[in-house]
């Protein structure tokens, strides 16, 4: 009997490496929170069919957005294992949600496994030109010698936290008007709806190219390579620094050699000349890390999070 089940044990073990071997052996799905066109849905195209040249399969990206990237999350949690169906995300949805929404029909640590991080992101710091403040010193100066007077827009929770770190830091009033999206919340402040806003750079580089808006500093903790020319915030601000970043995930209980499979392939296309130009245009640094690292630094982002979030009466249903 013992004989009998060693033998089917390393039959089952055989036939486990041997279907990671063989995969993908039919199409992939990426499943993306965000509307075509936007950073997300951009840099999971730019992954996917490099992904689809390399393994000769159909990588199929499908766009389910809402509810800050909730139905799509929701989606690939509940998925089979199997690594057909995989889900780009970001800090907002894997790292903001869980400290912002009392509950979440997901558990953005215990139903995913991460396959790699992307690329990461600073956000940018920008006011209506009409604000009398061309430094970071001059708005928080401004902002302090007139509490409530100032407003920003934020298209999705992590520009709102982002935004609230920043006023909790400087001891500022500057209140939240919500908005859908970025490109929502950057034509409020070119229209002067309000006055300023932290966001993320593909849809914003357009509108400072045209001098629509005033860009006052990046979130990063050191100037981005993509515009050097920014000031942090953190040299005005000591300490402030909120990144985002982009991921692929597959749901839990995928059997290791295919997350291994995908991280080797998704770290491979990351480092490839043509998509580290094109990321870099988008004002992203490249990255293609660990599974493990991945999932730590998602810990880490949660943990600093959620303070700030309590601070600011944050709350979504």
């Amino acid at each position: 009997m013992f004989f009998a089940f060693l033998v089917l044990f390393a039959f089952c073990g055989a036939s486990a490496g041997a279907w990671a071997q063989a995969y993908p052996s039919k199409p992939i799905r990426i499943i993306v929170g965000n509307p075509p066109g936007g950073g997300t849905d951009i840099i999971a195209r730019l992954v996917g069919a490099k992904m689809q040249e390399a393994w000769r399969q159909p990588v199929v990206i499908d766009n389910k957005p809402g509810a800050n990237s909730i139905i799509a999350a929701e989606y690939v949690a509940k998925a089979a294992p199997d690594g057909y169906t995989l889900l780009v995300n970001a800090t907002g949805g894997m790292s903001v949600n869980p400290v912002v929404y009392e509950k979440l029909p997901y558990d953005s640590l215990k139903d995913f496994v991460p396959i790699t991080m992307v690329g990461l992101f600073p956000l940018v710091l920008v006011v209506n030109p009409s604000v009398p403040a061309q430094t970071v010193q001059e708005l928080i100066a401004y902002a302090r010698a007139n509490p409530g007077k100032l407003n920003y827009s934020a298209g999705a929770t992590g520009f709102q936290v982002a935004t609230e770190m920043f006023k909790q830091m400087t001891g500022t009033d500057i209140k939240h008007i919500p908005y859908k999206g970025s490109t929502g919340s950057i034509t409020a402040v070119i229209t002067g709806d309000v006055h300023l806003t932290i966001v993320d750079t593909p849809p914003l580089l357009p509108q400072l190219s045209a001098g629509r808006v005033k860009a006052l500093a990046v979130t990063s903790a050191k100037r981005s390579a993509a515009m050097p020319d920014l000031p942090a915030i953190a040299e005005s601000v000591p300490g402030y620094e909120m990144v985002l970043w982009i991921g692929v995930f597959a749901p839990a209980g995928t059997a290791r050699e295919v997350v291994a499979k995908l991280n080797a392939e998704v770290v491979r296309v990351v480092g490839l000349p043509d998509i580290r130009e094109k990321l870099a245009a988008l004002g992203v640094e490249p990255i293609g890390n660990t599974s493990e690292e991945m999932a730590d630094w998602i810990r880490r982002e949660i943990a600093r999070y959620g303070p700030v979030v309590r601070a600011a009466g944050m709350k979504a249903e």
